[in-house]
Order: structure tokens, then C-alpha cells, then sequence
């Protein structure tokens, strides 16, 4: 699997290339959490957010398909005792409706081919009151260019279903009917858009 084999190099991106806009967003979505939390995390990735997350929330379930991001997030939370990594299907969550507090998907939402039914499902695991917090990369707004990282990926076989501005990654949960969502931009080399869909019902 293409992640499998990208994840160290994932980490140089993480901390070197955009290591600004990762520590910028790590925060706002840490913000985002309260003590008595309990999280999921998924398409967790190497561990970026949920490292962040940890201190801010009461439990965190880490999730992701790839076996060689797991073995990077499982080294980076292995301090945290709340913090439970696991691998999962975002497609099929195993958990009951309404089991978490807050749900969050980083930066997986452009690599799908049905990324609305990805997005019901992290709703239907969301808490009535609780928020699904997702941040995607977006291209630069000045450029309309993807980063020099995404390319790269693309060139070492990674499948971008889709590649978002920040006003097109707004247009695209109004197209899905998604209402009640609040959004945070991140700017940067690598800007990150983060969509907040309060769960109302």
C-alpha cells in the first residue's frame, strides 16, 4: 500500500516542509476539545493531531487503513495512556450511534471516492451536540497550484480523488447539504482548511 511506504516520509513533510501550518492546526483542533471528550480520530496518519489532542480530552480512539501510519502513531502517543490506536475503515466505523463526543478526520476526505457517505459516517458516530472536525490541505489561493509535496505524492502513486481552494472546500459541503458548519483557515506554504459540522440532531 502506497501510505504504508510513505509514511516516514510523511513525517519529514509533517515537521520540515510544513511545520508551521502543522503546529498552527494541531492546536486549533486541540482547542476544539474540552477533559471530558471522548474522541475519535480517523485516518490518524502518523500520529500528527492525536499527539496534540492527548493532553486537551479524556480518550482517544486513533484509527487508520495503513498499517505503516500506525506503526508511526503508535510510537509517537505511546506516553499517552489515553490514547488507544487501532486500525479502522472510515467507510464502516464499528462503533454505535452517538458514541463519541467529538469525531476528527484530517487530510483523508480528498483520497476517497464517496467522500460524502465517509462524512455521514462520521456524523452518525458523533454525540447529538458533539462536532466532526475534518481539515484537508488546500491549495494556495494566491497560485491556485497544488504544493510541491502533493505533487510528489502524486508522482510516487498517491490518488488524489479531489483538490480543494478553500472557497471550493466551503462549496463542497454546501453541495453535500451539510449545514451548521463553521470553518478555520490555516495559512501557510501548505494552507488547511478546517470544516466544524455541529452535530444538531
Amino acid at each position: 500500500m502506497f501510505w504504508d511506504k510513505a509514511a516516514k516520509l510523511y513525517d519529514i513533510f509533517e515537521k520540515n516542509y510544513n511545520g508551521d501550518v502543522n503546529r498552527r492546526l494541531v492546536k486549533e483542533v486541540a482547542d476544539l476539545l474540552s477533559k471530558e471528550d471522548h474522541v475519535l480520530e480517523c485516518a490518524c496518519g502518523t500520529g500528527m493531531i492525536t499527539k496534540g489532542m492527548a493532553p486537551k480530552c479524556k480518550d482517544i480512539v486513533a484509527t487508520d487503513f495503513s498499517d505503516g501510519m500506525l506503526k508511526e502513531a503508535t510510537k509517537k502517543c505511546s506516553k499517552f495512556s489515553n490514547v488507544n490506536v487501532k486500525k479502522a475503515n472510515i467507510m464502516n466505523i464499528e462503533y454505535a450511534d452517538g458514541t463519541f463526543d467529538k469525531v476528527v478526520a484530517g487530510n483523508v476526505i480528498h483520497l476517497l471516492d464517496k467522500p460524502y457517505d465517509a462524512i455521514n459516517e462520521l456524523l452518525r458516530c458523533c454525540k447529538s451536540g458533539g462536532q466532526v472536525i475534518i481539515p484537508t490541505y488546500v491549495n494556495n489561493e494566491n497560485t491556485g497550484k497544488a504544493s510541491i509535496f502533493i505533487r510528489l505524492l502524486e508522482t510516487f502513486g498517491a490518488n488524489f480523488k479531489k483538490q480543494f481552494s478553500f472557497e471550493s472546500y466551503k462549496e463542497f459541503f454546501r453541495a453535500g447539504g451539510f449545514e451548521d458548519v463553521n470553518y478555520i483557515l490555516v495559512e501557510g506554504k501548505m494552507p488547511c482548511a478546517i470544516a466544524i459540522i455541529e452535530k444538531r440532531y
